[in-house]
């Protein structure tokens, strides 16, 4: 139970917070919306953005489909061999790349599949000559299937697991054959969680910025994204950058929409509560086929995260560590970060009180509960509204009052942390929702609220996930190149805009050694974040 005085400040903060991401938002659209608008039609209904809306379309269903496809029979080998050398430390691994930033994955990519790369010199010692090309539409979709496979093949795994041990029981009193076994047991079960899977990977492809600009390869492999970031920052041509943030929100909208609509898995399953145990898939072919599924994928994961490492400690650390320019990004990434990562501590916290405020209410009216699922739909308005098109909004709002650049670190701190809020929601809403029910009643019989309520209570149990959220936060801000992409220059240089600068210059050895540096940072920091925290148990 929360007091008057508490349910009015959770109100308040979580209005705040409604009102501050809405204003920002809806600012930057509003900026769009108001440009000439007979210019923007024009270019909005032109050759070259339904080439931009096609490919960037086509890429986002052909790497959905090869992530989702490649993924399952490295999924069922998993499931079906829990005692499999090293398989905890393969889940671990597929966990690396979601954590990974962007820009580097893509550097060590070149790394493997560059013209100099490993494979393509593998390949080119069997005859065949630049079998592979790292740029344009191929290089796009390696890199969205590196990223998005460890994605879709744990989504899945945890599905497969969840399965009763009484499936694998009954199955081997029947004798089913392999095929049998995939077709009435381990397909259903993959088959409810695919369309979520299918759907959540298509938007983190269709919105793909920093791998496209980094891999595209020319205007015949650009998305919508790195289009609106060249009309401005290199043709400076407002109409046409407009015209493709709004095809940008217009797409995502339909993409957000349809996710929403797609059936949710149904996991309800009655089950005695026995330890699973697999009977099936003993035979030589079938354990031959799983541990080849299982070392190519670990294959195709390990080569680039190892072409990084092994880049990087070739570089000259010592001389980037101590250079100036290295010196300079690091503090602004970092001043970024922390503010990004508190901001959005800050705000997860506003809108869970304004939450809590309104569920602690005997009979919330309309307008409290409408107020509640707004702040609830408010943290993933990002994903509505990609970084690049609010700093074009923004950008463009700013302009007439003096040199952008002024304004940058605020805009780009505060749109990382737009970023990185569904994050922290996600980490810190259960954690404080489960506090409160713990201690709600203890604070009320001792009178604690407000500030005392804080420190004696709240903290010592949420220190630890408010690190956490804080730590991934900073380390999404750290590695993001897509908000300060608009922005980067000589006044404005982030690690990763460094990082960029460096292979757009072609001064590879300098932008793998940062690379290196920057993936040991943000490594560091998501590791402070999960100090302490139990390992999580497979097979």
């Amino acid at each position: 139970m929360l007091t008057r005085a508490e349910r009015r400040r959770g109100t308040g903060w979580g209005l705040l917070s409604l009102i501050g991401i809405a204003l920002f938002v809806g600012m930057a659209v509003t900026a769009l919306l108001s440009w000439d608008a007979g210019s923007t039609q024009n270019r909005l209904f032109t050759a070259y953005t339904w080439r931009i809306l096609r490919f960037t379309l086509l890429q986002a269903a052909l790497s959905t489909l090869l992530s989702v496809v490649f993924a399952l029979p490295v999924a069922l080998a998993l499931a079906r061999r829990p005692s499999f050398p090293g398989r905890i430390w393969i889940i671990r691994l597929m966990a690396l790349p979601m954590g990974l930033p962007v820009l580097i994955g893509a550097l060590g990519l070149i790394g493997i599949w560059g013209r100099q790369g490993v494979m393509n010199s593998l390949l080119l010692k069997l005859g065949l000559e630049q079998p592979v090309s790292i740029y344009g539409l191929s290089g796009i979709l390696i890199a969205h299937v590196f990223f998005n496979l460890p994605l879709a093949a744990r989504l899945l795994l945890a599905a497969l697991e969840r399965l009763p041990a009484e499936y694998w029981q009954l199955s081997s009193s029947l004798g089913m054959k392999p095929f049998s076994v995939f077709r009435f047991i381990e397909w259903p079960a993959a088959r409810r969680v695919i369309p979520g899977i299918t759907g959540l990977i298509f938007m983190l492809c269709a919105t793909s910025f920093t791998l496209v600009l980094v891999l595209g390869g020319g205007p015949a492999a650009t998305t919508l994204e790195v289009a609106i970031y060249q009309s401005l920052r290199f043709d400076f041509d407002p109409p046409r950058a407009i015209a493709l943030s709004l095809l940008q929100i217009g797409i995502t909208a339909l993409i957000l929409i349809a996710i929403s609509l797609l059936p949710a898995p149904d996991d309800a399953v009655v089950t005695a509560g026995r330890a699973t145990r697999r009977f099936d898939g003993r035979n030589l072919p079938a354990r031959l086929w799983d541990a080849l599924a299982i070392l190519l994928a670990t294959t195709f994961l390990i080569l680039p995260l190892a072409s990084i490492v092994g880049a990087g400690v070739q570089a000259n650390l010592w001389g980037l560590v101590n250079s100036a320019a290295f010196l300079r990004a690091a503090w602004t990434s970092f001043t970024i970060a922390f503010s990004a990562g508190v901001l959005a501590v800050l705000t997860s916290l506003a809108m869970i009180a304004g939450r809590e405020a309104i569920a602690d209410m005997k009979r919330p009216g309309g307008t409290a509960r409408a107020f509640s699922v707004s702040l609830g739909g408010m943290s993933s308005l990002v994903l509505l509204v990609p970084p690049v098109v609010l700093g074009t909004g923004w950008s463009l709002m700013l302009r007439p009052f003096g040199d952008v650049a002024h304004y940058a670190p605020a805009l780009v701190a505060i749109i990382n942390m737009l970023m990185a809020l569904p994050f922290v929601m996600r980490v810190l809403s259960p954690a404080v929702e489960l506090h409160r029910k713990r201690t709600g009643r203890l604070a009320a019989s001792l009178g604690l609220s407000g500030f005392s309520r804080l420190r004696k209570i709240d903290l010592p149990v949420l220190a630890k996930p408010l690190l956490t959220a804080l730590s991934f936060a900073m380390a999404l801000s750290l590695g993001d190149l897509g908000a300060v992409a608009l922005f980067g220059s000589s006044e404005l240089t982030t690690l990763p805009w460094l990082v960029y600068s460096r292979l757009s210059s072609y001064r590879t050895n300098d932008a793998d050694g940062l690379a290196f540096i920057l993936g040991i940072i943000c490594l560091g920091l998501t590791t402070i974040g999960t100090a302490g925290q139990r390992e999580e148990k497979h097979g």
